[in-house]
């Protein structure tokens, strides 16, 4: 039993004939005939009947014609949207982020790609950690992640990583903070710092807390701990404390204003990047999403 078996047997079934079946395909009579008695020979059942003008289903027949017809829409409606997928004129491209990746990362190249390709959907999954964003991943439950790249063999496990930036980290205080003038800050100075920490739990916080641990460097004041690195930099607008984030690009341009940002020396760079299963598997609208956010990222 072939595909062009059932494709056959549906006309010869809507047509009654075998007859303008073959003139519609531009073959003899006894090939269209063929493909019947191939589906007759795989049921073990009669199909068609003849009839003083024509065939006909036999109800056996009429069984295999709806399942036949049905498979067919199914599988056209499947080819199309493949079609779509390959050409970038539709489908959707599912993307797992951190809570604040869209702002800092993704907001102009979203907008390039949607001018480019505006059939495709774009859905994000937010979640609060890279670690979270790799399980979601391999569910299948997103194409891509952007994620914090894992130098943990585990967390790296079953993905594969696409590093596209690093970040260093600085510090951001008031432009009327006694720590305001300096030009860099080294590892002993952030113990006389206010310091509102990373998200703990994530793996900018862990990295984080390595440092300062392996340092013997809690900040002699009260710790602050924000969800998010937005958050951070707002406590640090408004007085509560010294962030310490990463520069990342959207970080930097929203805090020109209001807020100094001192480069911190000592903490190993943050690499952040795409995590996909498979690359060679993504869509080509995956593909071309995740190349957009690495021009406009990789060159900021």
């Amino acid at each position: 039993m072939t595909l062009d078996d059932l494709k056959v047997f549906v006309m010869v079934c809507e047509a009654r004939n075998l007859s303008a079946v073959a003139r519609e395909m531009n073959c003899s009579q006894s090939a269209v005939s063929q493909h019947v008695r191939r589906l007759e020979k795989e049921t073990g059942l009669a199909l068609m009947e003849r009839q003083p003008r024509g065939v006909a289903p036999t109800s056996a027949g009429r069984i295999l014609q709806r399942a036949a017809s049905d498979g067919l829409t199914a599988l056209g409606e499947g080819l199309r949207l493949l079609e779509e997928l390959r050409t970038g004129r539709g489908g959707c491209v599912v993307i797992a982020t951190g809570a604040t990746t869209i702002r800092n990362f993704m907001g102009a190249a979203i907008k390039d790609f949607c001018r480019a390709f505006p059939d495709v959907g774009l859905e994000f999954h937010t979640e609060r950690s890279s670690h979270r964003c790799l399980d979601v991943l391999r569910s299948g439950a997103c194409d891509l992640a952007w994620v914090t790249i894992a130098a943990d063999a585990t967390d790296a496990q079953g993905v594969e990583q696409r590093p596209v930036v690093s970040l260093e980290w600085v510090l951001a205080v008031r432009p009327d903070d006694p720590l305001a003038g300096e030009s860099a800050l080294r590892a002993e100075d952030l113990a006389r710092t206010r310091l509102i920490r990373p998200p703990e739990g994530t793996s900018s916080g862990r990295q984080v807390e390595h440092y300062l641990g392996a340092h013997g460097l809690p900040p002699r004041a009260t710790t602050t701990r924000a969800t998010d690195w937005d958050t951070a930099l707002l406590l640090a607008e408004m007085g509560l404390g010294h962030a310490l984030i990463p520069a990342a690009p959207g970080l930097v341009g929203q805090s020109a204003d209001s807020v100094r940002l001192i480069p911190v020396t000592g903490i190993p760079s943050l690499d952040v990047g795409w995590a996909a299963r498979q690359w060679s598997a993504l869509s080509p609208a995956a593909q071309e999403f995740a190349a957009t956010v690495t021009r406009h990222v990789g060159g900021a």
